[in-house]
């Protein structure tokens, strides 16, 4: 059911981030779980988000004298905003593209993937499978945070999801409405979504491209 066109259509974004004229519902919060980066035999990071990235300055500030590869935009001008060096990062914002992209541009470099405890792609098997070893160091895991169950969006809510856990966090905590709409950040996060749940993909995979579909739906 679909709420009536006369009714304010609230936008509820579930990242932990602020931005206006939305509901603030983050579903996640990062725990660190390392204090040292392990740098040995590596001459080149990688990022595939920008948690990542902060985590990396808070436990050691001298990965910025690494070069880095990063998932996209966004991880790369958080890089470029700490004071890092970004060699490359892929327009198409997939796990796999940037696997591929290691092998066909950075196959000489020794490169350490600093990364969340779960990930969306496995890079380091795709990698192996090609006979490129590409070690790893987890810095932080993402955690459910906790709500009761009044603190669910209103019926014909919009609901923004920007990463795979702020689904499942949110489907732990709430029930899923056929009256809500999901704007997901990318492909790799649609697919965690309800089968039946009505959703947009926005066009680009950035905080600011979901909430402009979801401000286009909610004016209709």
């Amino acid at each position: 059911m679909r709420p009536p066109p006369t009714m304010r259509r609230a936008i509820y974004l579930t990242s932990p981030v602020l931005r206006q004229g939305t509901e603030s519902l983050p579903m996640i919060t990062f725990r660190m779980v390392a204090d040292t980066i392990d740098y040995q035999e590596c001459d080149t990071l990688m990022f595939t988000s920008k948690q990542a990235v902060a985590s990396a300055e808070t436990i050691d500030p001298h990965w910025k004298t690494y070069p880095t590869i990063a998932i996209g935009a966004a991880t790369a001008a958080q890089i470029e905003r700490l004071g890092g060096t970004v060699l490359y990062h892929p327009k198409r914002f997939y796990g796999e593209t940037l696997a591929q992209e290691v092998l066909e541009r950075f196959r000489s470099r020794r490169i350490l993937y600093l990364r969340p405890r779960v990930v969306s792609f496995d890079s380091r098997a795709f990698l192996a499978q090609a006979g490129y070893t590409l070690r790893e160091q987890i810095l932080y895991e993402t955690v459910c945070r906790t709500y009761s169950a009044d603190a669910a969006p209103p019926p014909g809510a919009i609901v923004v999801f920007t990463s795979p856990s702020t689904i499942h966090c949110f489907l732990k905590r709430f029930a899923w409405r056929d009256d809500y709409t999901a704007i997901v950040i990318g492909e790799a996060t649609r697919k965690h979504l309800p089968s039946e749940c009505d959703y947009r993909v926005a066009p680009y995979p950035l905080i600011d491209a979901c909430l402009e579909t979801a401000r286009q739906i909610a004016n209709v």
